[in-house]
């Protein structure tokens, strides 16, 4: 039995505008408690956006016969799209990469051009904003490529990133993510769902 997605709302402290509620934060990590989850969190205090966990939800890889139906990707993608204009993805740099949950989600959104069309075209008109937490101060070349051009394939426009690092000083990094709020800020002011 499917369940429904459980979105924790943080509450919004009051540092970025309301006007901000209509982003969604989508943790892609093996460990549910690390540091990528830490950094999301404090957007997540800064903006108001709720955060979701793919690491609790039962999402299988892509399967060219779809006999993966009976999993969470669909209610959660569908959750997703018909309430969030911005959808921001958190993930750890694993082997110069994004991790393999977030990867699986995105394979996954190919039945949503498939065989769900009508939830994928909502895509169209939305926007895509990167977190990526790593040891390493810069991250190699060519990391942001699979976002940028699954945005530009989608519809979507992608509006920015971000890079934690453990090499980083707290500070550094509280800085970082507070400044990507304010970049995001314009983004999702005026947006309908």
């Amino acid at each position: 039995m499917k369940e429904s997605i459980n979105l924790q709302i943080h509450p919004n402290p009051g540092i970025i505008s309301d006007t901000m509620t209509q982003g969604i934060i989508i943790l892609g990590s093996a460990n549910s408690q690390g540091d990528t989850f830490k950094h999301a969190h404090y957007l997540s205090q800064l903006t108001g956006f709720p955060m979701l966990d793919l690491k609790t939800k039962n999402i299988l890889p892509f399967d060219y016969e779809f006999k993966n139906q009976e999993d969470d990707f669909l209610d959660t993608f569908k959750e997703i799209v018909d309430n969030y204009n911005l959808l921001i993805f958190a993930t750890p740099v694993y082997w110069y990469s994004m991790s393999g949950i977030m990867k699986i989600f995105f394979d996954r959104i190919s039945d949503c051009l498939k065989i769900h069309k009508d939830s994928g075209r909502k895509l169209r008109g939305k926007k895509m904003a990167v977190l990526s937490a790593g040891y390493d101060r810069e991250l190699k070349p060519g990391f942001h490529m699979p976002f940028i051009e699954s945005a530009k394939y989608l519809g979507m426009t992608y509006v920015g990133d971000t890079h934690l690092a453990e090499e980083k000083s707290d500070l550094e990094n509280q800085n970082a993510i507070h400044e990507f709020a304010q970049r995001l800020q314009p983004d999702t002011q005026g947006a309908t769902p």
